[in-house]
């Protein structure tokens, strides 16, 4: 007998919204009972092209669901979480847990309280190309630095949280996620309107490795790169085109002399969607409670806590 669908509701109909409602109306596992947004007209046009309901009442359609996605704007993120957290006990929100470090954590005292099961949106953990990667460093020598690269022009859709908030929370939580807890933090960046719009950290982990971090809005170039210096090679992790290559040095015969010459190799990486890969994920956790691979409360706290040391620094700095 096979199991039931997962009863799913959908809260936040913005970019990120709207690719979770692509997602979940796919998957045949999760019955996605209702579609949330406080711009009714947007959700009634999504609910009409997906078939899906839009909820008037969310407190009454919350009752009815096993699991919610939040996809809404980061400074709601605590109140929803705190709402919604009355009626079911598996919830995905998208990154970052929230936008303070102090709700951060209250939402991991809740959600320990409570037995919930939080999985936040840090995507980029889904990525094929960061999952090959891992693999790869599970069966390197020693990892001596890792530098993540994220630029974007700034989106006028994201208007509450810095650049730091924004796309630097992915790879500050990658560095945790590769390299371990953070020892040590330095940082610099530039401000614009009031905004930390460009920010370089460099994170020393408890096991001796660096990651170094640099996140811009100001960029007119789209990057999202992880290169990383092992003792026994070199890695380029290409997020965009989901490519992983690795150099390492091989020694050459040639009669009396000896050359050192550098030889590459591409990782296969199978294309697949990360949304896809996080929402099964969630599907899976929700239902049996199993947190292996699941981003939980926890990291989104860890990942927080970096955050905010790095927006203090840049922010004394000015």
């Amino acid at each position: 007998m096979s199991a039931q669908p997962l009863r799913a509701g959908l809260i936040g109909l913005g970019n990120m919204g709207q690719n979770h409602l692509r997602v979940l109306s796919m998957l045949k596992n999760v019955d996605l009972r209702f579609i949330y947004d406080t711009n009714t007209a947007k959700a009634g046009e999504l609910a009409v092209q997906y078939g899906c309901r839009v909820s008037t009442d969310l407190d009454a359609d919350l009752a009815m669901v096993d699991a919610v996605v939040l996809a809404t704007p980061t400074s709601t993120h605590y109140e929803y979480i705190r709402r919604v957290s009355d009626h079911v006990t598996a919830i995905f929100v998208e990154k970052p847990l929230t936008d303070k470090l102090e709700t951060s954590a209250e939402i991991t005292e809740l959600a320990k309280d409570r037995g919930l099961r939080i999985q936040v949106g840090f995507i980029e953990r889904f990525n094929p190309a960061v999952q090959a990667l891992k693999m790869v460093l599970a069966g390197t020598e020693r990892v001596i630095n890792i530098d993540f690269s994220r630029t974007n022009k700034i989106s006028s859709r994201i208007t509450d949280v810095d650049v730091v908030t924004d796309l630097m929370i992915h790879d500050i939580d990658l560095a945790l996620y590769l390299n371990g807890p953070a020892r040590e933090v330095s940082a610099y960046g530039v401000t614009e309107e009031g905004m930390i719009a460009f920010a370089r950290a460099t994170i020393t982990h408890d096991n001796g490795s660096f990651s170094n971090i640099t996140a811009s809005r100001i960029t007119e170039k789209r990057i999202r790169q992880v290169s990383v210096t092992a003792a026994d090679k070199y890695i380029d992790c290409n997020l965009l085109r989901k490519e992983v290559l690795i150099n390492k040095q091989t020694l050459e015969q040639y009669y009396e002399k000896v050359s050192i010459s550098s030889q590459e190799e591409t990782i296969d990486v199978r294309p697949e969607e990360a949304l896809l890969r996080e929402l099964m994920a969630f599907v899976r956790y929700a239902g049996d409670g199993n947190a292996a691979g699941v981003p939980t409360e926890y990291d989104g706290y860890s990942a927080m806590k970096v955050a905010q040391e790095i927006q203090q620094i840049i922010r004394g700095r000015q």
